[in-house]
């Protein structure tokens, strides 16, 4: 005997989700989103993830849906439509990341730092 609430997985849910990926816009989301289809199916992040465990047609619309995801924001970021800070926060979950090396000398030398020598004069307390 099964233990727990019976699934709400069915055909449906693929439909609903396909749906989801093709309107995500219409029902209000910038990208689409695990979140976003979460709260469409009127079920938990955590009951997706779960389904996508169990079953591989559902593993595929999730990856269907970060595909979808990482290619909206790579357009919206280059074309200046999203908001470039939001984008480069979202990117990083898929992999991208803003690194800087900044590298203080030069190949001649001359950014190389200066050592300056300090020397303190104490007053002569004698006189």
């Amino acid at each position: 005997m099964p233990v727990g609430r019976p699934t709400k997985y069915s055909d449906e849910v693929i439909e609903k989700a396909e749906g989801y990926l093709k309107n995500y816009r219409e029902l209000g989301d910038m990208i689409p989103s695990v979140v976003g289809l979460a709260d469409e199916l009127c079920v938990t992040q955590k009951t997706l993830y779960n389904w996508s465990e169990k079953h591989p047609r559902f593993l595929h619309m999730l990856e269907r849906i970060n595909a979808r995801q990482h290619r909206t924001l790579l357009s919206g970021g280059l074309s200046g439509e999203m908001n470039s800070n939001i984008t480069k926060l979202v990117l990083a979950k898929h992999d991208y990341s803003d690194k800087q090396a900044v590298d203080a000398t030069s190949s001649d030398g001359s950014m190389t730092p200066q050592v300056i020598e300090r020397v303190i004069i104490k007053p002569d307390h004698g006189s």
